[in-house]
């Protein structure tokens, strides 16, 4: 494909009108360029993409999109945009022939929910007869493939990449995690998305995004993108769902548990077992189960259900695909185990996922509630006192321990958690940096009927230090302690 062909739509500003030159690929990391590649050299948090175009060229690099001025030093041809992001999400869709146009798409974002609400819209998928395809932060996937997931939403160029994949694949719907950081950062441009999903939205990413206006601002621009114009689905619970929903210009199906949602739980019923609830939606009514458990997983199981009418999936194939999900890698997953106890790993690493996550637990009527949890470094900074303040209120008792500490101090960033614990003027905790010596702990101290939360990982098996990152899996350590100890 010529360059011109790539970048056709594409408005530049210096470098004359695109050439001849071949294309054979599209990269925007210096190391991936190959004989005949476009290098995108975008601007970055650390570096940027114009201190490697000298890397790019002597890697064969046969052009250079940016939206800097050619170097004095450059000898590629030179191309000069406005938005080098957009630009490189636009070419690549370009380049991978516009893969999401044969398919139909699902685009689902929010702070809490994006990930279950993908599997659920799957299963729906598969007992639909359909073949549907994955992107998010567990894994990437489709029928007969999966590949572990770096990101939750890939850069643009590897978004197309893996939408052709799948469309060559036979893949017929792809259900996408879209994040805030990618539409800030434009990764999900050129892709028409049939249906998008907004699921809650509470502090998260606060030291990416200015404010939480600007963190919905985010999210909000995923509906922008509804080019196809099918639908969008909105919490309307969620007091920014319903400022979204009041918002936009595009038919807007609403879901939730207020008399206005148009679909809507009735009568739901939610116990240890599972979630049984009647759905009413224009036209009908459906009867629901699910394995699932808690009040944030009703809200899961509405979102799909209202996101699959909207695709004209059938009631009955809803239903059955509801059902068939038994659960989620790391979203409340139970290890089982000999003592008789309910030992649960979660992702929950928000202070408003914790409280959810704690108070499921508490559905279990355990006899004690035990928490272990951490907080990421190099995030924000805030909710790390709001997840003190949660714990000290809904744990029986917390072992505070190491998240992905990254860059910055273990010690400090507890620290900071124990000031939500003095701001509720409770005690009921102890410190244990070691993540591995803290589930350790906390499945010494636990007794038949307890209740063990092991929170803020979940499906991650990996471990970011400042100078490593090793080999760590929250329930590969729970079954490895409760090994030792004589559980089988």
């Amino acid at each position: 494909m010529t360059l011109r062909d790539v970048l056709r739509g594409i408005p530049v500003l210096a470098g004359g009108e695109p050439g001849t030159e071949e294309i054979a690929g599209i990269a925007y990391n210096s190391k991936s360029v190959r004989p005949g590649s476009l290098f995108a050299a975008l601007r970055g948090a650390a570096r940027n993409g114009l201190d490697f175009v000298a890397e790019a060229e002597a890697n064969g690099a046969a052009a250079v999109l940016s939206s800097w001025p050619r170097p004095q030093a450059s000898r590629a041809a030179w191309v000069q945009v406005a938005d080098a992001r957009e630009a490189l999400a636009l070419a690549a869709a370009n380049f991978y022939g516009h893969p999401a146009d044969g398919m139909k798409v699902v685009g689902v974002t929010g702070t809490k929910g994006k990930t279950t609400t993908t599997y659920l819209v799957e299963a729906v998928l598969l007992e639909a007869g359909a073949s549907p395809g994955v992107i998010g932060t567990i894994t990437y996937r489709r029928p007969g493939w999966s590949v572990p997931a770096p990101r939750t939403t890939p850069e643009s160029s590897d978004l197309q990449a893996l939408l052709r994949g799948m469309l060559d694949a036979g893949v017929s719907h792809c259900v996408m995690e879209v994040s805030s950081h990618a539409l800030e950062q434009k990764r999900v441009w050129g892709v028409g998305f049939d249906v998008a999903v907004f699921t809650n939205l509470s502090g998260e990413h606060l030291d990416y995004h200015p404010s939480m206006e600007g963190y919905f601002e985010a999210k909000k621009k995923l509906f922008s993108l509804d080019r196809k114009k099918s639908a969008a689905v909105v919490n309307i619970d969620d007091p920014w769902g319903r400022k979204l929903a009041s918002e936009l210009p595009m038919k807007t199906v609403t879901f939730g548990l207020e008399p206005e949602a148009i679909v809507r739980a009735v009568r739901p019923v939610l116990s240890a077992e599972g979630i049984e609830t009647r759905i009413a939606f224009p036209g009908g009514a459906m009867t629901v189960r699910s394995p699932l458990v808690g009040r944030h997983n009703l809200y899961n199981i509405l979102a799909s259900a209202a996101a699959a009418l909207a695709l004209n999936v059938a009631p009955a194939d809803i239903a059955a695909g509801i059902a068939a999900l038994k659960g989620v890698p790391g979203r409340f997953e139970r290890v089982p185990n000999g003592r008789g106890l309910l030992v649960v790993v979660d992702y929950a690493h928000t202070d408003k996922a914790l409280e959810q996550a704690l108070m499921t637990a508490r559905e279990f009527r355990p006899r004690r509630l035990i928490a272990v949890f951490g907080a990421g470094g190099d995030r924000d900074r805030e909710k790390r006192e709001r997840m003190g303040r949660v714990a000290a209120r809904l744990a029986d008792w917390t072992i505070l321990t190491s998240d992905n500490p990254r860059t910055e101090d273990p010690a400090a960033i507890i620290a900071a958690i124990e000031a939500g614990f003095a701001k509720e003027a409770a005690r009921a905790y102890e410190v244990e940096p070691d993540r591995r010596k803290a589930i350790a702990r906390a499945l010494a101290t636990a007794s038949k009927g307890d209740f063990v939360l092991v929170a803020g990982k979940g499906h991650e098996d990996r471990q970011i230090f400042a100078d490593r990152t090793v080999r760590f899996s929250d329930v590969e350590v729970v079954g490895e302690v409760l090994r030792t100890m004589g559980d089988s």
